[in-house]
């Protein structure tokens, strides 16, 4: 692959409430600094972050803001004071004694853009608060190394790394309900409902991101690929999670909605277990119920198991009516939908409290860490598509390259272009647009029709349709020249008779 340069500049503020501006401070409030860290990806990749600090003092507004009782009142206060561009921070150190900080945390995350952090005492110590705090609020060495994975050696990256979707223009959500035994239950499930009161915030916060469609189905009859074990003690059947992963594909022979896709589908099933199998539950790799009795596979969905309890008597009538709750559902699905786009909060230390983002799914600081990886994703797949185009041309000597074609490569390169300026400048959203951009305009390019039909018709199938389309024209065409060309010689060597 071509060799990328990328510096991702984030902006941040830094801001001292009164009795929090450390002793050993350098100089004067305000003043500038900048940090700099390397992410190694390999020797023609290379990744900067810069995050360009501004110390400053609390204004009188955000002062009042940080008197508030609790740091979600404070957040909520704070939000329409500070810069609200995506990809800047905004981190309010408050004094080491502050009471506005649960005790024994240091670091409250908020939902947007903005962060409280304890002073710590001396500026080492404030320094290292701080970089943990801008780490989980943009991005991680993991995260930009996992979003480069095509080009690093499988060895260097961590399994999590393969576990996130890849960048695209667009996902299709579907939601299936799969129930195996319909004479035995009827099942009913809000669908409708749950995606407008559920999923439908998430997407719209997201729809920045990606184009996203949701539909759903149910499939009757329709069973998964592996029969459950029976286990005497618990009088339940379980389904380990080494047989977990063949599951899926009987499953998915059923979905049929991922042949007809441009866009990687997302599929999330709940899964009514039929009568001879109920109750059924999912055991971890210890052997362990699973609590949520679901899992997921990484860039493919999750499926969930809803048990349904059996009628007490022998009498009740059949089909059993079977209404599900949505609320649980959705709270697992939901939950799944951010593990595949790679927003799950586990490493973090434990003085960190990170405020839950409500209905909406993801923070707004969420949603630039995924911008932050696409936007260098979509850079390195642009950079490694143009790559292949002109080797490809390369090797087909006799191509013509229309006007369009050229131009939707010059357009991926300008975007290309901007995009990197966009990340030296520290305007996140603007560099992602231009990347998004740059893929269109390079996928344009490399499928182009004009190019494509050249791709499966080289020189030697030209002959092998040609030679039996012209070949037996050619064969009289080429006894008559024989014929002539003999009879010119026999005409030559005869002498002419003299009278």
């Amino acid at each position: 692959a071509a060799p990328v340069q990328v510096q991702l500049v984030v902006p941040v503020a830094v801001v001292f409430s009164p009795g929090s501006v450390p002793g050993d401070l350098p100089r004067p409030l305000p003043f500038r600094d900048v940090q700099e860290m390397e992410i190694s990806v390999n020797l023609r990749t290379s990744v900067t972050a810069r995050y360009e600090m501004v110390f400053r003092s609390t204004t009188a507004q955000e002062e009042a803001a940080l008197a508030a009782v609790t740091p979600r009142e404070t957040d909520a206060a704070l939000r329409p004071l500070q810069d609200s561009s995506m990809g800047s921070l905004t981190i309010y150190v408050v004094p080491e004694t502050s009471s506005l900080l649960p005790q024994g945390i240091s670091v409250y995350v908020g939902k947007h853009r903005s962060a409280l952090v304890r002073a710590g005492g001396s500026l080492a110590a404030l320094h290292t608060r701080l970089r943990q705090v801008t780490q989980v609020m943009s991005f991680t060495a993991t995260s930009i190394a996992a979003a480069l994975s095509d080009r690093v050696a499988n060895g260097q990256l961590s399994p999590d790394a393969r576990r996130n979707l890849k960048s695209s223009l667009g996902y299709e959500i579907t939601f299936s309900l799969l129930n195996p035994d319909p004479k035995l239950h009827a099942v009913d499930w809000d669908i409708e409902g749950a995606v407008n009161r559920y999923v439908k915030p998430v997407v719209d916060k997201l729809s920045l991101v990606a184009n996203f469609s949701v539909d759903s189905q149910i499939l009757y009859y329709a069973v998964l690929g592996v029969t459950p074990r029976y286990d005497k003690e618990s009088s339940s059947f379980l389904l380990s999670a080494h047989s977990l992963p063949h599951v899926i594909n009987p499953v998915e022979a059923r979905l049929g909605s991922s042949a007809a896709s441009l866009y990687p589908v997302l599929n999330f099933l709940l899964y009514v277990p039929e009568r001879s199998h109920s109750p059924l539950y999912i055991q971890d790799k210890n052997g362990a119920p699973v609590r949520t009795n679901a899992f997921h596979s990484p860039r493919w969905g999750g499926i969930m198991v809803y048990n349904v309890e059996a009628p007490a008597s022998s009498q009740a009538s059949i089909p059993l009516h079977v209404d599900v709750d949505m609320a649980r559902v959705m709270e697992v699905f939901l939950a799944q939908l951010r593990l595949l786009f790679g927003l799950s909060r586990e490493e973090l230390p434990p003085e960190f409290l990170l405020e839950s983002p409500g209905n909406e799914g993801l923070a707004d600081w969420e949603l630039d860490h995924l911008l932050w990886a696409h936007t260098v994703e979509n850079i390195a797949t642009v950079s490694t598509t143009l790559t292949s185009l002109a080797q490809l041309l390369d090797k087909i000597g006799n191509i013509v390259i229309k006007d369009d074609v050229a131009s939707e490569v010059y357009r991926a390169v300008a975007s290309v272009q901007s995009a990197l300026s966009k990340l030296a400048m520290g305007h996140l959203h603007s560099a992602f647009q231009a990347s998004k951009e740059a893929v269109t305009s390079s996928e344009r390019a490399f499928f182009d029709p004009s190019l494509l039909h050249l791709l499966y018709f080289p020189d030697d199938q030209k002959f092998a349709i040609y030679i039996p389309l012209f070949l037996p024209m050619a064969v009289p065409i080429l006894l008559s020249l024989a014929k002539i060309v003999r009879e010119t010689r026999q005409h030559k060597k005869e002498p002419t008779k003299m009278d």
